[in-house]
């Protein structure tokens, strides 16, 4: 309730942000705090990102005559360029705010690499298991799991990697790190995007950086990022500035991350971001702060890596009947904009999932939930463009211009049924068809490489896995060659056999079926 309470004070604040302070920017030793003429006088109170109530900060100034107030950026070793920043009256014991919490915005200023983010001549991407395959495929775009369990050291090991953060030393797993192949991936041009997750199994990390809410009986052992707590907040801090050190500028020895994806489908957070039973708003205040923490530790390393948030297919309906557990990817995204506006905007972007409607049928041009309504119940395929229009609304431009999308994960099933392969290629043509005409897409990441035995009995891969194994290769499927040919010059005569498929006679009448 008091999370719901503290979101509705923020958005009526915010058309009156003419009280307090209205933003904050920053250069390598100061922040300079701009405030409205009539705040001048007023207490600037500085509060941890996991902070409410201005009643539990610190004054660290007083707001002087003329804008901007000029803030160390350090206090002795700690950088406060995480930390929000509100305006209270000197004369209140109780601290009433007088305008929104506020962040530093414009951090691409300060980072240390500033080098463009790339622009591959292709889309094609893939959840790689086999890296001498997925290029020879020719993919540009991949994401890679990375599980924040598996890197943290609470003590140091005689291989530990160590990163130094306001005065404290943390340790990092160097053989987990040396199992991922980002550094092989951005060699040969592939846009290397890591999805942070947070397994839960390691008891003595679990402690603080499981969410508090997390509730045990989380069906697939993926807890929400504990930023809401000091040992939550300064582990993962550390960590994400680690890593985005290690993976960032053109000479890096260890290879080039370009997108760090936050958490998985929080609009299902019970099943893949388990924040217990959280309203809408509380999930969006909660998923906001981490992302924005993200944001941060990412653009002191790189001034155009990008941080995305992740969504499933369910746009204004909900995956099931429960409010606490289940939200709408639109609600939560309207909210998270609106917040991030108030306490100060910043580049976040949307790794979108847009499976079919019924992820056992690959036809995806059948979905009856997915209209080209902006309220549709799903974004699927099939209304792909609904998700285009809808982040070109001036609301959620950021400086002017649309937000980035990335599809990060979806695929198509091959039923056991003659038809199977055939329908499964050919619903992988229609949607590279559809991707490749909207311009605000970046990537199409398809799910999966291989088949996966535990995966519901969905049979996702461009190949087939060995029977009695769990992801074991065994054959490339018919949608092996077409993906192969997606982006090259032997496109138009691979995906021919797709059109009667479907149902089209040529691909130029694609965008209006109904």
């Amino acid at each position: 309730m008091f999370i719901r309470a503290f979101i509705l004070t923020l958005l009526t604040c915010a058309p009156a942000a003419a009280a307090g302070v209205e933003k904050i920017t920053a250069t390598a030793a100061e922040l300079h705090v701009h405030f409205a003429a009539t705040s001048a006088g007023l207490n600037l109170v500085e509060l941890a990102p996991f902070e409410t109530n201005a009643a539990a900060g610190r004054v660290v100034t007083r707001l002087p005559a003329g804008s901007p107030a000029r803030v160390p950026r350090f206090d002795g070793v700690r950088d406060r360029l995480y930390s929000g920043f509100v305006a209270v009256q000197p004369s209140d014991p109780k601290r009433a705010a007088a305008g929104p919490i506020r962040f530093a915005e414009d951090l691409d200023q300060l980072s240390l690499h500033r080098e463009p983010h790339p622009q591959p001549g292709t889309k094609k991407g893939l959840q790689l298991q086999m890296v001498d395959d997925a290029l020879a495929l020719g993919i540009r775009h991949c994401t890679l799991n990375f599980n924040l369990a598996g890197l943290i050291q609470l003590q140091p090991q005689p291989d530990s990697l160590r990163w130094e953060m306001d005065g404290r030393t943390y340790h990092f797993n160097r053989r987990y790190l040396d199992s991922l192949p980002v550094k092989r991936l951005s060699d040969a041009g592939v846009v290397v995007n890591l999805i942070l997750l947070h397994y839960l199994g390691r008891a003595e990390v679990d402690a603080f950086m499981k969410h508090p809410r997390c509730d045990p009986a989380t069906p697939h052992r993926l807890t929400a990022f504990n930023t809401a707590t000091p040992d939550g907040l300064r582990h993962y801090q550390a960590a994400l500035e680690f890593l985005a050190h290690r993976y960032s500028g053109t000479n890096s020895a260890h290879g080039r991350v370009w997108g760090y994806i936050v958490g998985n489908e929080v609009n299902a957070h019970w099943e893949w971001y388990n924040l217990g039973s959280a309203t809408r708003a509380e999930v969006a205040a909660d998923y906001l702060r981490t992302v924005r923490v993200t944001h941060t530790a990412v653009r002191k390393a790189s001034a155009h890596a990008r941080v995305y948030l992740s969504l499933t297919h369910f746009w204004t309906r909900v995956m099931r009947n429960d409010p606490l557990h289940y939200c709408e990817g639109k609600g939560l995204i309207d909210d998270m904009n609106q917040l991030a506006k108030v306490g100060g905007d910043f580049d976040w972007h949307l790794a979108h999932h847009p499976y079919p409607e019924n992820l056992f049928e690959p036809r995806t041009w059948l979905d009856k939930s997915a209209t080209p309504h902006p309220d549709t119940p799903r974004i699927t395929f099939k209304n792909l463009e609904v998700l285009d229009a809808y982040f070109r609304r001036p609301e959620l431009l950021y400086r002017g211009q649309p937000r980035r999308i990335i599809l990060s994960e979806q695929g198509f099933h091959s039923p056991d049924k003659p038809d199977g392969e055939l329908w499964q290629a050919a619903a992988f043509c229609y949607a590279w068809k559809k991707v490749e005409s909207l311009a605000g897409i970046d990537a199409f990441i398809l799910h999966r490489h291989v088949d996966h035995a535990h995966e519901g009995g969905l049979k996702l891969g461009l190949w087939s896995h060995q029977p009695g194994t769990i992801s074991t290769p065994d054959k490339p499927r018919r949608i092996y060659e077409i993906f192969k040919a997606a982006g090259t010059p032997d496109e138009a005569r691979a995906f021919e056999f797709a059109l009667p498929v479907i149902g089209l006679k040529d691909w130029s009448t694609l965008r209006s079926q109904p």
